[in-house]
């Protein structure tokens, strides 16, 4: 499979669903199709400067959230060559076969740093949402209505109230999406995310250990201030400001903490998943168990069948789930595209399962990079079409519960415009996962 701009798969409908989206939503679903084929005042960004942990927020309204960061070390370990979307590995771009997709070098990493044991979950999007966004306007466009459990019953996770009081207009849809990822981001929402985090205050710190891994806990009263921090989003193709702080991870940091063996295991030290060494060249044969939900929960069933991951299997089910307070009838049937039934049931199948439930980790100890949701990193690309653009693309990775098992592979290396609006309409499996560069350390306003 050739390189695209779209980092996921419509498993064997997308002819039909271009036409339909395309029919029932106008010009802007043209996008998609392109896409499958190829601030604040100078006072406000000098509160700003520095990074979460610091006290540099004196707000006391923010929410405050626990993040659990796992550690990844072997400063300075090998990169491996990748040809997009294909079934191989190689020890550099020069062993590589010449191709029109060319090849890619990642996975190197010089220094230590941290990653997201988790994705971020709605809950913690939620409360991020209340505190940057207290009286419900929407002005930094961070919630979509598709994102409603009204008018998407089956991936409604997050509802807006204009009747609510201060700080309460987002809520969680339904109790069983509280531990979900979030699944509406664009490279955009990510960024204000951690710049949140990055100008709030670092309560405590706290480290653990649990076998060959290890782990730090932050909690963080959030800062509502979101237009610069770690990244300046008053700049479109913003890049990293600071040498320590939280961090959207880049490509290279993502592929390390999710393939790299530190043990030497895999090829040339690499995982063909981020569940399990696998074997390059052998198609999904040693691809990780497909999870089995509760049909009303979400929750993983079947966690003894390791390894496993959140994807849809080939002659398989993909994962899927209603929350049963609804009809199954409306999870089935209603939808934002005005897709009809038929095509909607073929087009959208896989479901985001309850994080961290598959138990399966990659080598440093992080859950859900294979299947799950498809994650943003802050590297930034060419477009797929190799053309000079106004919009800035990103890179994205990990595999995704509607999607084979090759969107697990560390060739799967996709990409999309950070800004997407359309997906932010009609694709309920973006997701985040935060990292950590440099030194945090508590501190006090």
């Amino acid at each position: 499979m050739a390189e695209k701009g779209i980092p996921m798969h419509f498993v064997s409908s997308r002819t039909r669903l271009r036409r339909a989206v395309v029919a029932t939503c106008g010009a802007s679903a043209l996008l998609l199709a392109a896409s499958a084929t190829a601030g604040s005042g100078a006072a406000a960004a000098a509160a700003a400067d520095g990074p979460g942990g610091h006290g540099n927020d004196p707000s006391p309204g923010g929410a405050v959230i626990t993040v659990k960061t796992a550690k990844v070390g072997a400063p300075g370990n090998p990169s491996v060559g990748v040809v997009p979307f294909t079934d191989a590995i190689y020890q550099s771009c020069a062993d590589a076969p010449q191709t029109p997709t060319g090849c890619l070098t990642v996975g190197g990493v010089r220094y230590p740093y941290e990653i997201g044991q988790l994705e971020v979950t709605v809950e913690q999007w939620v409360a991020f949402l209340n505190t940057v966004d207290p009286e419900g306007r929407n002005r930094l466009r961070l919630y979509d209505d598709t994102e409603s459990s009204s008018a998407w019953p089956k991936y409604g996770q997050i509802n807006l109230s204009a009747n609510a009081g201060s700080g309460r207009h987002y809520s969680v849809a339904f109790p069983e999406w509280a531990n979900k990822p979030y699944g509406f981001a664009n490279f955009l929402r990510a960024a204000r995310f951690v710049n949140s985090l990055y100008n709030g205050r670092l309560i405590s710190e706290q480290s653990s250990s649990s076998g060959d891994f290890t782990y730090v806990t932050y909690r963080i009263r959030l800062s509502a201030r979101t237009d610069r921090g770690m990244y300046d989003l008053t700049r479109p193709n913003a890049t990293r400001a600071h040498d320590s702080g939280f961090v959207v991870p880049s490509q290279d940091e993502w592929i390390k903490a999710a393939y790299y063996d530190p043990n030497g295991g895999g090829t040339y030290s690499y995982w063909k998943y981020p569940t399990n060494e696998g074997v390059f060249g052998d198609g999904d044969a040693t691809a990780p168990n497909p999870t089995v939900l509760n049909p009303t929960t979400g929750d993983v069933t079947n966690a003894a069948d390791q390894p496993l991951a959140s994807y849809h299997a080939s002659g398989l089910p993909a994962p899927s789930w209603c929350p049963g307070q609804l009809q199954p009838e409306a999870c089935a049937t209603v939808n934002p595209i005005g897709l009809d039934p038929i095509t909607y049931a073929d087009a959208y199948q896989g479901s985001l399962s309850t994080v961290g439930q598959t138990r399966t980790t990659s080598p440093w100890g992080t859950l859900d990079q294979g299947g799950n949701a498809v994650e943003w990193t802050d590297t930034i690309t060419a477009p797929p079409s190799g053309r000079n653009s106004a919009r800035v693309w990103r890179r994205l990775h990990g595999g995704v519960s509607n999607a084979p098992a090759f969107q697990m592979w560390p060739s799967a290396v996709g990409l999309q415009p950070q800004d997407n609006e359309f997906y932010n309409h009609t694709y309920p499996w973006l997701g985040i996962r935060i990292g950590v560069i440099g030194d945090l350390r508590p501190g006090t306003s």
